[in-house]
């Protein structure tokens, strides 16, 4: 009891040394302590927010076909692998009847070529007529021709290898060990590795607001701190059945390709406008979208200030009223101050 005693005077002593604020016929108001900011006039950024993935440039994606029938005896690669030019990729064993082909025209053209002799010979003895030869001058050229098209293909080999061309990575993989294939069968697809652009969706109804050359910022999703400066170089102008969303491409450039994985998730922010606005913090701002206000304080009091707020930047957001720069707003113990109300600004 007697301890009881001693804390209940020290709290009303402590009340009667700390009065509260005076109005001006001399009677005591109540007040709240609140902290306060400036409002400060900045450049303002309205972005749009669009979810993709890395993709290999069209034009730097390399088709691999088969040039004949055979059999895919050897696979050296995965999909997904990185390859160097001249690395072995496929064996393919040339089928019989491709290798028939090139041996049929290896013998016509044997066949062309003595045939060709003879009818010089012939000419010779007058036996026969410059028309036989020239006929038999163009069967030879034919028959080298068909020969040396069978030897571009592969089929003057019983196995042939097939190697990657450049660097890059393998992005598709049509063919596996054991199976036949038949003559122009894509095999493969290689894509540049610095070669990237990024596919983003938006909303259809959003797309009136993007347009090509607007800046855009990259953002790996798994790698947040790789960031890429780019800009939209096309907007396409139909939905995309499997997403629902338009795509819009955005080129990677290649000096900031380093860290980023193709098929990999991004964020791109695609900057709509800038323009100087008034921010407050975003604490400042109470009520909804269409009754937001703040508190203003002008001589120790607070005023209520309806505002429409517009962009977030960081950790303040853009508003419209009947404020300016430098004018103090209450962004702490706001929810206790009512308009008119005695305020004391935190130190």
């Amino acid at each position: 009891m007697i301890r009881r005693s001693h804390w209940t005077f020290t709290v009303l002593w402590l009340l009667a040394s700390c009065p509260a604020p005076a109005n001006a016929d001399g009677s005591q108001s109540p007040s709240v302590l609140v902290e306060t900011r400036p409002v400060v006039q900045q450049g303002v950024s309205e972005t749009l927010a669009a979810f993709g993935t890395l993709e290999p440039e069209p034009d730097r994606v390399l088709s691999l076909s088969l040039p004949h029938a055979g059999l895919i005896n050897r696979v050296w690669v995965r999909l997904g692998q990185r390859v160097k030019g001249g690395d072995e990729l496929l064996e393919v064993v040339t089928a019989p009847d491709a290798r028939m082909q090139y041996l049929q025209a290896q013998s016509a053209v044997n066949y062309a070529s003595r045939e060709k002799d003879r009818q010089q010979r012939l000419l010779a003895e007058q036996l026969a007529t410059k028309a036989q030869l020239d006929a038999a001058q163009k069967a030879l050229k034919d028959a080298r021709a068909r020969l040396d098209a069978l030897r571009k293909q592969g089929m003057d080999s019983a196995r042939e290898t097939l190697r990657a061309p450049v660097d890059g990575i393998v992005t598709r993989l049509e063919v596996s060990q054991g199976q036949r294939v038949q003559a122009e069968t894509t095999a493969l697809l290689i894509a540049s590795e610095k070669h990237l652009i990024a596919r983003l969706g938006v909303e259809p109804e959003d797309l009136k607001m993007v347009h090509p050359g607007a800046a855009v910022t990259l953002t790996s999703v798994f790698v947040p701190d790789v960031a890429v400066t780019s800009a939209v170089e096309e907007v396409h102008a139909m939905i995309d059945p499997a997403t629902h969303l338009v795509s819009v491409l955005v080129p990677v450039p290649e000096r900031q390709a380093d860290h980023l994985v193709l098929g990999s998730r991004v964020l791109g922010k695609i900057l709509l406008e800038s323009h100087m606005a008034l921010v407050v913090p975003r604490s400042a701002v109470l009520g909804g979208a269409s009754d937001a206000y703040l508190y203003k304080v002008e001589d120790g009091v607070a005023r209520r200030v309806g505002v429409r707020t517009g962009v977030v930047v960081d950790a303040g957001i853009e508003v419209t009223g009947p404020l300016k720069a430098g004018d103090e707003v209450v962004v702490s113990g706001n929810y206790e101050v009512a308009d008119g109300m005695a305020v004391r600004i935190r130190p």
